[in-house]
């Protein structure tokens, strides 16, 4: 491991009774297993941690304030950057709470595509995790097998949007075009091989050893815990709590297809595994129903004081340019005022967006709620009265991303 370390003056009472010098040792910023530039300081007894203490900040970009200072859309391509991994389920989570704001009612096949995405944006995630997660902790071939999959979805996108991971895909109101018979008859080809694909990732690790004793009975932590330290998602799912904001508060057309919501039994860093891979044929089974169910008609809402005007008009009509220059540039100019808080189940956990309104074309005020940045803070629950060793294993499986945390 790349730490720098030095001895503190602290003394403790080991297991054994007899006085030791507490070793404090920095794991990162640099560390490739903190999944980005996170610093753990670990006070250890030997091998066991004593004290873990996250420390954030070191990728700080300011995209709540930033957002103060633009117009509604000219937001939309900051949230891509808050979860790098899957930014098009960050998209759709701004998107919603400002339709919610706006009182804006969306199309269904704008929907049904926003779902699709969704939960491929879902399926990309988790393969990101789980090459990474088990790299961490020692095997190495599930990395490729995971990356192989995960290109074909990059593929997919780029070809529905022209982008692969920072996307912009959705729009306010709508999205940014529509998506084509040919493109969802390939989605509908991938869906017929994943499930097939994610039996091969278990065979590899999901009886191994190694991979038993690296994760059993690693991090437990109890479904009381996971609620009062304010998880969510699969970290939060693993201990058994069955909430999902798609189930509890549906948006989308998840209240239209048939989905089970997945849970763990001992809160530890295997049943956080097993949620994620059970949520892969969850996902491929909403964007089947999807796809068979998917009716046609437009993608953008009929509120044009606040929605784009369709491309092809803008670039033909100089009443629609006017029309599109001033939305981004000014932004609405009949916003309502007041306050929202609208969130969306994103692959970590519970993304949400506050948005303050002055009735200007600007957010008054925003602030995100989001998944990483209170993973980060249950991170010493986890890891105190484990070894060294669990601590990569921990960080693994709530599944962190510092873009989001260092917001």
């Amino acid at each position: 491991m790349d730490m720098t370390e030095e001895i503190s003056s602290l003394d403790t009472e080991s297991k054994s009774g007899m006085s030791a010098k507490v070793l404090t040792i920095n794991m990162g910023p640099q560390h490739p297993a903190t999944h980005g530039v996170l610093r753990l300081v670990l006070d250890l007894d030997g091998e066991t941690v004593v004290k873990c203490t996250p420390y954030v900040g070191y990728l700080h970009r300011g995209i709540e304030k930033l957002s103060e200072h633009r117009s509604y859309m000219q937001v939309l391509p900051l949230t891509d950057r808050l979860d790098y991994i899957s930014s098009m389920t960050n998209n759709i989570g701004y998107c919603e709470a400002v339709e919610a704001l706006f009182g804006i009612e969306l199309p269904e096949r704008t929907q049904y595509i926003r779902t699709i995405v969704s939960e491929m944006s879902r399926i990309v995630n988790h393969l990101l995790w789980l090459a990474t997660h088990a790299l961490d902790i020692g095997a190495m071939t599930v990395f490729l097998y995971c990356f192989r999959e995960r290109e074909k979805i990059l593929d997919l996108f780029e070809r529905l949007c022209g982008a692969r991971l920072t996307v912009t895909y959705p729009r306010i109101g709508g999205l940014k075009n529509d998506a084509d018979k040919k493109w969802l008859e390939d989605v509908y080809e991938f869906t017929n091989e994943f499930p097939g694909r994610v039996e091969e990732y278990e065979t590899l690790i999901d009886k191994n050893r190694i991979w038993l004793r690296r994760t059993k009975g690693i991090g437990v932590i109890s479904a009381e815990e996971a609620i009062n330290w304010g998880l969510s998602g699969p970290t939060l799912r693993g201990s058994g709590v069955p909430y999902d904001i798609r189930k509890y508060r549906p948006y989308g057309v998840y209240d239209k297809v048939n989905w089970e919501v997945v849970t763990g039994k001992n809160g530890d860093v295997y049943d956080r595994y097993r949620v994620r891979m059970e949520e892969f044929r969850q996902s491929n089974s909403i964007i089947r129903q999807c796809i068979d169910q998917i009716p046609e008609g437009p993608i953008m809402a009929d509120a044009p004081k606040f929605t784009l005007p369709p491309k092809d008009k803008v670039l033909s009509d100089m009443e629609h340019l006017i029309h599109q220059f001033v939305l981004v540039t000014k932004g609405p100019q009949t916003a309502p005022d007041g306050e929202i808080y609208v969130a969306t189940e994103v692959p970590k956990g519970e993304l949400g967006f506050y948005i303050v309104s002055d009735g200007t074309g600007k957010p008054y005020r925003m602030r995100i709620r989001a998944p990483s940045f209170v993973h980060v803070a249950a991170l010493p629950k986890l890891c105190e009265g484990g070894l060294v060793a669990d601590v990569i294993a921990n960080i693994g499986s709530v599944d962190i991303v510092l873009g989001e945390c260092d917001r």
